[in-house]
């Protein structure tokens, strides 16, 4: 279906020009204006339209081009706005824009990985999963004036994140301007998104009884971890349940009271056999889901999924940009956090493009997302001069069962091997280093042959 064009770097860098596609589809100009009509309050769109600004922080998030304003460089042709009207739009771009933008793109992405059969195992058939976190953005520079003056670090905001575990999509986000309120603040905006027959996972931060009962008052499920703050009065005692690979499991069933409500739910117990970072050697897990369904070992290795979102901040942090120091109005910097999750979603379609042909548990395990987006970052730049933005337009036209097709034929001609994750060797204890106040400085050149002759007399 692609042009001939294409297949110099179909034969070279498949996993290029899927990603490039799926980015042309996904943040289609058309869709991107549309996007902020639906959503923008108070902003509105004049020589300067959204998806120019999403096209140019594509760029940036993806590495491709170092920052805003070397994305700009890269775009004037393009752009008939100065820099100054560039980050006047960036930084007023509202909270609503930016988690349309995170929402409506996933919902896309999961139908079409739903139609190429790349989603993950559900371990709670009948049940919908979802995993929810909180995460504070970088300090940024001291750009402003407003806080030019202050030592202290400067918060552009936070956000609660919710992603699928079976899709590996973020699926939405409650962005918050103010880097100071907790995280709980922002509860009253995640429950009115939760609907029936979900499976809410997340970590004790989310264990407040308002948080758990309104989850259950909508038939939806939990599976949370127990704060210490929060009161429950024991129904039953603790009953021993066996092992699993990290300790010693038990349950009971417990009853919370929220503004005279009670609820009643099981409270699962893991004792572990080698304690946290955290030095705890105990984690208490809250479920309403019941018995039949999912007994405790399923409740503990659902916790354990949890993790997940932690790994997709990770990965966010490490291979995308979407914390910029420079952007220091809150807005921009949150703006472009939600830019850096929807590149990361297209990320995810593209692995479960490679799943759905090679194995779903085969490139989840084996797949580096460092070699992936270092393969698009060196690539992008030449394929985008080799073949004009034009010929990527196809995409947007594809239907999902020709996108599929086209994305498989691709996943089919990726070498796998080039991205297979670096085995890492047991880490080794690390001697205490020689400190020497009198010599501040060391020859490299001296101590190697001072080591290699006491190599050689061993």
């Amino acid at each position: 279906m692609l042009s001939a064009i294409f297949e110099q770097f179909v034969q070279e860098s498949p996993i290029s020009v899927m990603a490039r596609g799926l980015m042309e589809r996904v943040f289609a100009p058309a869709r991107m204006d549309k996007l902020f009509e639906n959503h923008a309050q108070v902003q509105y769109q004049q020589e300067l339209l959204f998806s120019s600004q999403v096209d140019l922080m594509s760029l940036v998030v993806c590495g491709i081009q170092k920052s805003v304003h070397a994305a700009y460089r890269a775009t004037a042709a393009n752009l008939i706005v100065s820099t100054t009207a560039l980050y006047n739009k960036l930084c007023g771009v509202e909270l609503s824009v930016s988690q349309a933008l995170v929402r409506e793109t996933a919902q896309d992405l999961r139908s079409l990985i739903s139609s190429m059969g790349g989603e993950q195992p559900n371990p709670l058939p009948g049940y919908q999963l979802r995993i929810v976190d909180g995460t504070c953005l970088a300090a940024t520079e001291h750009r402003l004036n407003a806080i030019r003056s202050f030592a202290a670090k400067a918060l552009p905001g936070k956000a609660i994140v919710v992603s699928d575990p079976l899709s590996k999509l973020v699926i939405d986000i409650f962005p918050c301007a103010d880097g100071h309120p907790q995280e709980r603040s922002l509860f009253d905006d995640v429950l009115l998104s939760v609907k029936a027959n979900e499976v809410w996972n997340g970590d004790r931060n989310f264990c407040t009884a308002k948080f758990l009962f309104k989850i259950a008052s909508f038939q939806a499920f939990f599976v949370v971890r127990q704060h210490g703050s929060l009161g429950y009065q024991q129904l039953s005692q603790l009953k021993a349940l066996g092992q699993t690979d990290t300790g010693n499991l038990f349950e009971q069933e417990v009853e919370i009271n929220y503004e005279g409500n009670l609820l009643k739910c099981r409270r699962i117990l893991l004792k572990l056999f080698k304690p946290t970072r955290g030095k705890e050697w105990e984690i208490a897990i809250l479920t309403n889901l019941p018995p039949s369904d999912a007994p405790a070992a399923k409740i503990a290795q659902l916790y354990r999924h949890r993790w997940s979102l932690e790994t997709l901040f990770q990965t966010v942090t490490e291979n995308f940009h979407g914390e910029i120091q420079t952007l220091a109005y809150p807005k921009a910097a949150l703006f472009s956090f939600s830019m850096a999750l929807a590149t990361y979603n297209i990320l995810a379609t593209l692995k479960a493009a490679l799943g759905s042909v090679h194995g779903v548990g085969k490139i989840d395990a084996g797949l580096s997302d460092f070699y992936l987006v270092d393969e698009i970052q060196g690539t992008y730049r030449g394929m985008m001069i080799a073949i004009p933005a034009v010929h990527w337009q196809a995409f947007e036209t594809f239907s999902v069962d020709q996108l599929v097709l086209v994305l498989q034929s691709l996943s089919a001609r990726v070498e796998l091997k080039r991205f297979l994750k670096a085995i890492r060797g047991v880490k080794k204890k690390r001697e205490p280093l020689i400190v020497d106040s009198k010599h501040r400085h060391i020859s490299t050149a001296r101590l190697l042959n001072i080591h290699q002759n006491t190599q050689n007399k061993s």
